[in-house]
């Protein structure tokens, strides 16, 4: 379970502070799917990192006995290091018992062929997630966070992507950001809305939608 305590979450704009999380507790569970819905610049994202320990509230706890994944679709890694190079760095960050098992396996997913060793910065945002991708399904993660993104790339390599994605489901659930209902109702089947701070659940995924679109 990911338990959020009293956390509020803000950062300063041109316009003033803007809240993304103000005083929220809420237990997230963690035999369900999650959707997170809410309009643009709602904070969706911030929360995932929030989640995902990537960022820091501003007062309040979170705390998980879960192994929670970064968010799938986040532009990761050093930009002037090589794809090889960075999943190696994630690997041992990750504490990886092989890192050539990782990276094997990264190759074989991503397919970026010789740009694998070149630097991210030379890479399209489209190749960044498939490194992305391939790095977080090297791990098994109790808990994936996605990003508005479940594949990218041409239908093969989708398919494979989400037939990967499927095998992971088996043992593990999934938190997801997407302005796609369709998406939302294929993969998850709990709702939260996130908006003007706070965290509405929602037991069944067509209510959260229904609440979402009547905004």
């Amino acid at each position: 379970m990911i338990s959020l305590r009293s956390v509020t979450k803000s950062y300063p704009t041109k316009l003033g502070r803007k809240y993304v999380l103000t005083n929220v507790s809420i237990d997230l569970p963690d035999d369900r799917n999650i959707a997170i819905l809410g309009r643009n610049g709602a904070g969706k994202s911030t929360l995932l990192r929030l989640l995902g320990g990537i960022d820091y509230p501003d007062t309040g706890t979170i705390n998980s006995d879960r192994y929670i994944s970064w968010p799938l679709g986040l532009s990761s890694g050093h930009p002037k290091m090589t794809g090889r190079e960075n999943t190696r760095f994630v690997a041992r960050v990750m504490g990886a018992s092989s890192l050539k098992a990782v990276e094997h396996y990264v190759v074989d997913f991503a397919e970026l062929g010789k740009f694998f060793d070149l630097p991210i910065s030379t890479y399209s945002s489209g190749m960044k997630a498939r490194l992305n991708f391939g790095l977080s399904m090297a791990f098994d993660f109790d808990t994936y966070l996605m990003d508005e993104i479940t594949a990218v790339g041409d239908p093969k390599f989708k398919k494979k992507a989400q037939d990967a994605l499927n095998s992971k489901r088996e043992k593990a659930n999934i938190i997801m950001v997407s302005h796609s209902a369709a998406q939302l109702r294929k993969m998850c089947d709990y709702g939260i809305l996130l908006h003007e701070g706070q965290l509405t659940v929602y037991e069944d995924i067509e209510d959260a939608i229904s609440r979402y679109e009547s905004l």
